[in-house]
């Protein structure tokens, strides 16, 4: 019984450390061409994670979300919510939605810690294999 509840506190712990890594402040840098374009803060809402955008950096070229959709088409980049309803899998990863303002498609997407200040973030459509890769560092 002690190992039992010993392995459930842990469990437990691990989920919340996971979630604590990736909470913060996020440089972003698009993986085609190198350049910075914003701060995206991850944060926890009841027991999801979400991410916002609240600045625009130099190697932005938008300021609005001319090709999104809907509600969200022509709305203002800073203070728009690109991460959706991400939640810890039983893989360890960091799974839920992603926004990507440039072309204003919402993607399956996954999270993991790719060092101390380094999150990677994979979006795709499907399957893993179908899509991108980009590495955020940790905005102190």
């Amino acid at each position: 019984m002690h190992k039992l509840l010993l392995a459930g506190v842990f469990l437990f712990t691990s989920v919340l450390i996971g979630k604590a890594q990736v909470t913060g402040f996020w440089r972003t840098v698009d993986d085609r061409t190198g350049s910075e374009k914003s701060v995206i803060e991850i944060y926890e809402q009841g027991d999801r994670l979400h991410g916002r955008i609240i600045k625009l950096l130099s190697g932005a070229t938008y300021t609005t979300c001319e090709n999104c959709t809907g509600e969200l088409k022509g709305k203002p980049l800073i203070g728009m919510n690109i991460f959706y309803d991400l939640e810890k899998s039983e893989s360890g990863r960091i799974d839920g939605k992603v926004l990507d303002p440039n072309n204003g498609k919402l993607y399956s997407c996954y999270l993991e810690m790719a060092g101390p200040d380094v999150l990677k973030l994979r979006g795709y459509i499907g399957v893993t294999s179908l899509g991108r890769t980009q590495y955020w560092y940790r905005v102190d």
